[in-house]
Parts: C-alpha cells; structure tokens; sequence
C-alpha cells in the first residue's frame, strides 16, 4: 500500500507523514497536483489493464494499492485557492472516486461539518462506505448517510456528545449500523 495524505490543517494526518509515501500539506498547487499524478497513475493502469484483458488490480498484478486520506476536504474545495483551484481539486477527486477502485486508487474524505454545499450527494454516492460521526442535524447526518437515513432513526444528530467514537457506519449493501 502507497499512503498518499493530504491535509490542510496539517496536523491531523500530519502525525503519520513518516510513513506516507507523500504528504500534502495547505498547498491547493500541491494539492491539485498530487490528483494530476494520481489520477495519471490510474489512467495508466487502465491502459494496462485494457491491454491484458482485466477489469481490475489484484494482489497477483503486482501493483500496489493507493490509499488517499483527504482530511478537511472543504478547505481545498471551497475555502483556499481561487474557484477555478477549487473546481479542478473538486474534478480531480470526483475522478479518483468515482474511477479510482478498481484500478487500486482508494480515497477517503473527510470534513467536519458536512453540508451539500461541501460533499455534493452525486460525489458522496460514489463511496461505498459512509461513516457519520455526531453531526449536530439530520441534515448533515443525511449529508454524509444519504437523503432520508435520519427519517427512519439512523441520525449521528442523536449520538451523545459525550460518546466519543461513537458512529454510524453505512456500506454498500445495507442500512447503517452503529
């Protein structure tokens, strides 16, 4: 496994930079360019996969797996860089989702106060799993679960402050657990 970390408050994932094989650090250029040689190494892995007639990476290919930990996804989507930074780090990372598996190139997201504004739904329905903390609505417990979770009970809005850990976890096939 290949650690990519990108992290714009640095010290979160920051912890773990003597083990990544590449740390991102505030920069949305580093950023964006971190997705470019991503998305790259993905692309090419599709063209050798077509060429062998596969579908997929798998452990007798070889190749090893990236997995890409974005924490504060928001900062380099929304809030550092101008729109037109924000947008190609946005388009680079709904790639890598959406494309990334099955070719090896794994990424996880997360941001603190989750909002549509932040994690479009078609982006988030591209994760196979989905992990809600206490969020501090249904709303945003929804944004991260999927639209109606917390109509039929599964809201992160109902976990006890108190309750450090505490979770729902969704993945592809079923309802969320905690």
């Amino acid at each position: 496994c290949k650690l990519v970390l990108v992290d714009g408050k640095q010290v979160e994932l920051g912890l773990w930079r003597h083990c990544a094989d590449m740390f991102i650090g505030p920069s949305i250029t580093d950023a964006i360019d971190c997705g470019k040689r991503l998305q790259q190494i993905m692309n090419n892995r599709y063209d050798t996969l077509l060429a062998a007639g596969l579908r997929k990476i798998t452990p007798q290919s070889g190749e090893p797996v990236y997995l890409v930990v974005i924490d504060e996804y928001a900062y380099f989507s929304a809030t550092v860089g101008d729109r037109k930074q924000q947008g190609e780090f946005a388009a680079l990372i709904r790639d890598l989702v959406a494309r990334g598996r099955a070719a090896g190139v794994i990424v996880i997201l997360a941001t603190q106060r989750p909002s549509h504004q932040v994690i479009d739904p078609s982006l988030r329905d591209l994760f196979g799993y989905r992990w809600a903390f206490r969020c501090t609505t249904d709303s945003s417990s929804d944004t991260v679960l999927g639209h109606g979770w917390a109509s039929e009970g599964y809201t992160a809005a109902s976990i006890d402050p108190l309750a450090r850990g505490v979770s729902w976890l969704l993945s592809e096939t079923g309802v969320p657990r905690r």
